[in-house]
């Protein structure tokens, strides 16, 4: 099932994609949670009857796609967790040793933008650099899971650009204020149910491309941490809930790393294209 969020009236709303159209749930099934954190907590049985609503809905409940206000998919997720350096390529060409435990931060909503909306550059910077990522999302309450059990926990996923201000991930050693701007993660364009995909989205093509061309060009299979151990690993620490994001990592080819380096600017369009999830298209705006 692949579900979008989209504004209505100023009001975040899910829309299950039904073939060629999208089902606007508010109309179909007006009982259901009107975000995705509140849909996946109701489990299987609200999911169940999403898709079943979307499958009996008239034409009254059909929304144009061309119209919409694109959301996050997850558009108040209570926590975002981000892997760095998760693929090897990019662990070498950014001059950091191979992890042996994983580089773990967080991102928080307001960073968040979803698809179709401007990620911006802040004034305080030059240095915005794009990142390709898979964004895993989580459908119910775990925690101290093992890696058998934590695909069990996946609901689905999604594309995600971990738009990174460099020279301020760089004044410490931490990555926070680097990756907590404003509106610099795009997310979307909409969630894709884990039965749509390999087990742990392993194996799927994912690209960058900055105003048409290539940047960044691998397969999830590079990840060092695969989704069952990154789940695994977080719980450890946390408890994991309903709507929770866990991001995986970007390949090699980031902006920083290259000479000259490569800053996305105003007027650019940056695309995250992950094989069977979508293409996530962000414009570059000034901030």
């Amino acid at each position: 099932m692949r579900i979008v969020n989209f504004s209505k009236d100023g009001v975040p709303t899910l829309a299950v994609r039904s073939g060629r159209r999208l089902v606007d749930l508010s109309v179909a099934a007006p009982d259901l949670p009107r975000d995705l954190k509140g849909l996946l907590a109701g489990g299987k049985r609200a999911m169940s009857k999403a898709s079943a609503a979307a499958e009996d809905a008239g034409g009254k409940a059909s929304v144009k796609e061309a119209g919409i206000s694109f959301l996050p998919p997850v558009h108040n997720p209570s926590k975002v967790i981000c892997f760095g350096l998760n693929y090897r390529d990019h662990a070498l060409e950014t001059n950091n040793p191979i992890p042996k435990y994983p580089v773990v931060f967080a991102r928080w909503s307001n960073t968040l933008v979803g698809h179709g909306q401007p990620m911006l550059r802040p004034k305080e910077s030059e240095q915005l650099d794009y990142e390709a990522e898979l964004a895993v999302i989580i459908g119910k309450t775990t925690r101290r899971v093992g890696k058998r059990g934590a695909l069990a926990c996946v609901a689905g996923y999604s594309c995600f650009n971990d738009g990174s201000v460099r020279d301020y991930q760089r004044k410490s050693g931490q990555f926070t204020m680097g990756k907590n701007f404003d509106c610099t993660g795009g997310f979307g364009p909409e969630f894709v149910s884990a039965d749509e995909v390999p087990p742990g989205a392993d194996g799927l093509a994912i690209k960058c491309r900055l105003n048409g061309k290539v940047v960044q060009n691998s397969k999830t299979d590079q990840h060092i941490f695969k989704v069952p151990d990154a789940v695994s690993i977080v719980s450890e620490v946390l408890t994991l809930e309903p709507g929770d994001v866990i991001i995986m990592g970007t390949p090699s080819g980031v902006g920083a790393a290259r000479k000259p380096p490569l800053w996305m600017k105003h007027g650019d369009t940056c695309e995250i294209e992950i094989e069977g999830i979508g293409k996530l298209v962000n414009p570059v705006k000034n901030g």
